[in-house]
């Protein structure tokens, strides 16, 4: 066997530990990308594709009247017509010191549209975010800026001030008392419960 110089061991063996801190580095950057915060409307039951609903929806056949049932514990809403199951979503409800109420009600009212009048931010004259997720009632407004309320569409009044409507859904309680659901189910929700479909909220 030939004897290396020693100039070229040292070579070999320092491109051999950086071949190994360069394996290392590739390593923790493919785990901590699959470890980002998921997106809006990704959930607890998984971290869904970005254009996939967070739950399912089937009522082809089915018939009888609308009922929603929302779980706080599960942090799941299901949708029955009669008896049968159609759909179910993730959902994200009252976070501690705001919780959704639990109990019997029916839909009021419904918006496709509704924009807060009292939880948003305080935003400046060139659109920047001064103070986010305020609520009106209670946060003073910063001179210089304005109030913009949070968009809520496919909103579901049950109660005075708490509503059902598409939503940043995290995978734990994170609202101010209202039941926000994902980007493509609320649509599902909005569309099959009209105006006095009962709605049980429970722990």
């Amino acid at each position: 066997m030939r004897n290396l110089p020693l100039n070229s061991i040292r070579r070999f063996v320092n491109n051999g530990r950086i071949l190994r801190i360069a394996g290392t580095l590739l390593a923790a950057l493919v785990i901590c990308s699959c470890e980002e915060y998921p997106e809006p409307y990704a959930t607890g039951a998984g971290f869904y594709p970005r254009a996939a609903p967070a739950g399912w929806w089937h009522d082809e056949g089915a018939s009888g009247n609308p009922k929603i049932v929302v779980h706080i514990g599960e942090q799941k809403a299901y949708f029955y017509k009669g008896k049968t199951l159609v759909g179910w979503t993730t959902v994200s409800t009252g976070k501690p010191g705001f919780g959704t109420p639990p109990g019997h009600y029916t839909v009021l009212s419904k918006d496709v549209d509704h924009v807060s009048t009292a939880f948003g931010d305080y935003v400046d004259d060139q659109g920047n975010v001064v103070r986010s997720n305020i609520d009106a009632r209670k946060d003073s407004r910063p001179k210089g800026t304005h109030f913009d309320g949070a968009r809520m569409p496919y909103a579901m009044f049950f109660r005075s001030g708490y509503a059902m409507h598409q939503g940043y859904v995290p995978p734990f309680a994170a609202s101010h008392g209202c039941i926000r659901i994902p980007k493509g189910m609320a649509s599902q929700f909005f569309e099959h419960a009209p105006v006095g479909t009962p709605v049980t909220v429970t722990e």
